[in-house]
């Protein structure tokens, strides 16, 4: 087999190892992604340091399209959308063809994304379009409050809690509450999402993303994650972009429909604009960065195999000059 190269990248440091399949000389097969991923991003075991989960880039057939992204988390699952990676997926594929704005195949929809303005010096950032938005359980693989098809703004009887969460899928499934200072930098939400992402569940027998969310001030917002597949995350583009819209649908007082919100979270700071309307579908656009930290070149039987002794390393100056943003940015 032919050699591969990964390359390391991040969305405010939840990171990804990238792969465009389309340089390989066979086409890999369903097991052998998945223990790839299984294998490179293993915090302890994997890849250098591991990583969130593993983007596969690919060709795409859909008509104005210009590639295909697939999303595989660190535990081999395969997630339906994520906004971290599409964004570090779309500046791959605008650099390797030379275009600023397309739009990139995803497992529920074909997204449109564009090159921004960076957000600071030396930090490639990237607008994504994040969609569909969805509130139906039968989207969400919800079961709670027999009769009622969504759940906004109300206490789940299991959980035996007084917070009150909404569920929404963009496309893949969140759980949000809102909370305080407290809370939000506290222990709960890992034992939150550890339950709803074990199976003996009722709530979410397949799992969902578990977010809390605190209200900083006139359209800014700060948002942590457990992530589904893969614990928790620095960050999560997705569960920033359904918290925003949540946001705007439950505290309009601060956080407003059609401007730009700062989202902060534990590994930086993206913005998102919510166009909600009640005479048609909603969408988040979520813009941050996409920076690239290292390429890595290994052979694909050795990355099969989990044995990652004889890499070619070759680091990017990118994340000296993400970190300088991050200096920049409010105390949360």
């Amino acid at each position: 087999m032919n050699g591969v190269q990964l390359i390391k990248v991040h969305g405010s440091e939840n990171d990804f190892y990238m792969l465009d399949v389309t340089t390989l000389d066979h086409q890999l097969s369903e097991s052998e992604i998945k223990q790839i991923a299984i294998n490179i991003c293993n915090r302890k075991a994997g890849l250098i340091d591991g990583a969130d989960g593993l983007l596969l880039i690919d060709k795409s057939d859909h008509i104005n399209v210009l590639g295909k992204m697939r999303v595989i988390n660190a535990d081999g699952s395969e997630a339906s959308m994520c906004g971290n990676g599409l964004r570090c997926v779309a500046r791959y594929l605008a650099e390797k063809n030379q275009q600023q704005s397309f739009k990139i195949e995803t497992m529920q929809a074909d997204l449109p994304v564009a090159k921004m303005p960076s957000l600071s010096k030396g930090v490639e950032t990237y607008q994504a379009h994040i969609s569909p938005v969805s509130f139906s359980a039968n989207d969400l693989g919800m079961r709670v409050n027999a009769g009622e098809d969504t759940l906004i703004n109300q206490t789940i009887a299991e959980l035996n809690t007084k917070l009150k969460f909404t569920a929404i899928a963009v496309p893949n499934p969140h759980l949000i509450s809102f909370v305080d200072e407290t809370t939000i930098s506290g222990d709960y939400l890992g034992e939150l999402g550890h339950y709803l992402n074990n199976k003996t569940n009722s709530v979410f027998p397949d799992g969902v993303n578990v977010s809390f969310v605190r209200i900083l001030g006139k359209n800014q917002i700060f948002v942590r994650t457990f992530e589904r597949g893969v614990g928790y995350t620095d960050a999560c583009g997705t569960a920033m972009s359904a918290s925003s819209l949540v946001s705007v649908l439950l505290h309009n007082d601060l956080i407003e429909n059609n401007a730009k919100i700062s989202v902060c979270n534990p590994g930086g700071m993206v913005n998102t604009v919510v166009h909600h309307s009640d005479n048609s579908e909603d969408y988040i656009d979520l813009i941050g960065n996409a920076t690239f930290m290292r390429t890595i070149d290994i052979s694909l039987d050795e990355t099969l195999a989990g044995n990652f002794t004889n890499i070619d390393i070759n680091e990017t100056k990118e994340q000296a000059s993400y970190k300088a943003f991050i200096k920049t940015l409010p105390k949360v």
